[in-house]
Order: structure tokens, then sequence, then C-alpha cells
């Protein structure tokens, strides 16, 4: 019995992860209720497609060492990419992004709640985001289908089978003027052999807002 069971969890994982490519990965889109919306425009520098969507100006970065952080929103738009995610844990996520944010940017600026020259103030929208699968992501890691697929999307910087992500909208303003200096939509996720980060509904997506916070450190570095 136990044979048979271990046949059919195979064939199970193999299912799934050729049908994921087609249906279970989400695609960002310059969401309309975003307030730089209008901005944005196709990325031709981003061939991962973590950061599809961006707007950009020539900015000195190191002109700047205080940093306002708005409390992180939950995009509410009709084209919003949560599916079926409960209230509580989109909470979860944007408490959890303000944290890691907070504690990124804190490294290199000046957390302040208050406008002044030489300073920026950054906007995080969280506007989407995808669960785990329970049990079948952890076991896609081990099972031989599982592991061909995930090598192969290592490789290309892509998603793990079953796996969550986490998909965000960053405004950066000069605080003092209020002029936009940068925006972008990205969706970040876990390396597909980060085993932690399969397991838990969150975790796939929390292992990605810590991505997408080093990534906004490096950019504003």
């Amino acid at each position: 019995m136990s044979t048979l069971w271990r046949v059919e969890c195979r064939l199970v994982v193999l299912t799934l992860c050729a049908a994921l490519t087609g249906c279970a990965s989400v695609t960002p889109i310059p969401y309309s209720e975003v307030a730089s919306s209008s901005y944005l425009v196709p990325n031709p520098t981003d061939t991962s497609g973590r950061i599809p969507y961006r707007y950009a100006t020539t900015v000195d970065w190191r002109a700047y060492n205080r940093i306002i952080i708005e409390p992180v929103m939950i995009y509410r738009g009709p084209d919003q990419q949560f599916g079926d995610m409960s209230e509580a844990d989109k909470a979860s996520l944007a408490s959890y992004m303000q944290t890691r944010f907070a504690e990124k940017l804190g490294r290199r600026f000046t957390i302040a709640n208050y406008r002044a020259p030489n300073m920026l103030r950054v906007r995080l929208t969280l506007t989407g985001a995808v669960v785990n699968t329970p049990v079948l992501g952890t076991l896609s890691r081990f099972d031989v289908a599982g592991i061909v697929y995930n090598g192969v999307q290592t490789a290309r910087d892509g998603e793990g089978s079953l796996t969550g992500s986490v998909i965000y909208a960053v405004e950066i303003f000069d605080a003092g003027t209020s002029r936009l200096l940068s925006a972008f939509v990205t969706k970040q996720y876990p390396s597909p052999y980060n085993i932690k980060a399969s397991v838990g509904p969150l975790a796939a997506a929390e292992a990605g807002i810590d991505k997408g916070a080093e990534a906004l450190m490096a950019q504003l570095r």
C-alpha cells in the first residue's frame, strides 16, 4: 500500500508541476489604482519577470541620508491579485513588509517621520500574493519530477513548484518636493530550493519580501 501511495503522489506532483507555468503563476500588471500607474512602462531590462513595469529618473541616491517609510497599504483595486487570500493573511504580510523594509533600509538611512531636505519618502503597496500549497509544495522538492522542474526554474531564476509569491508596488519620492523619483511593480519569490520557504502558507511570500527589501536597499546605495 505504501509503495502504491508513493507512486500516486509522484504522479500528482508530476501533473501539478506540468501545469504550473500555465495556471499557477500570477503575472503582475500596472495596477490601475496605484498613484504612479500612468508613469509605469514595460521594463525592457528585466529578463526574470521580477520587475516587469518601471518608471525611473536620473537620481544620485547618495545625496539622501534619511527616509520616511509610509505605512504599507493593501491594494483594494478591482485588478488586485490576492485570489481568495484572507484579510488576516493580507494584514500579516503588510505588517511583515513594514518591519522588514524598515530593518533593511535602516542600515543605509536614518528613519524619520517628518519631511526635510535630503530625504526620501517610500510608499509600499501590497497588490497580490499566492500562498504555498500545503505538503505537496515541500514534497515536490524531493520527488524526481519536482527535482527536474525546480532545477530548471533555479537555472532561470524562476518560481519553484507549488510555491507562493508576493507582488507589490514601490513608489519613491523626494520628501521635500514630493517629486516622484522612481516607481516599479515587482514580484518576489524564494529560490526553488529554499526548503524552509515551502513550509507554511505565507513562508514563500515572506521570503519574497525579504528578497525585495534587499533589492531595494541595493538600488538606493
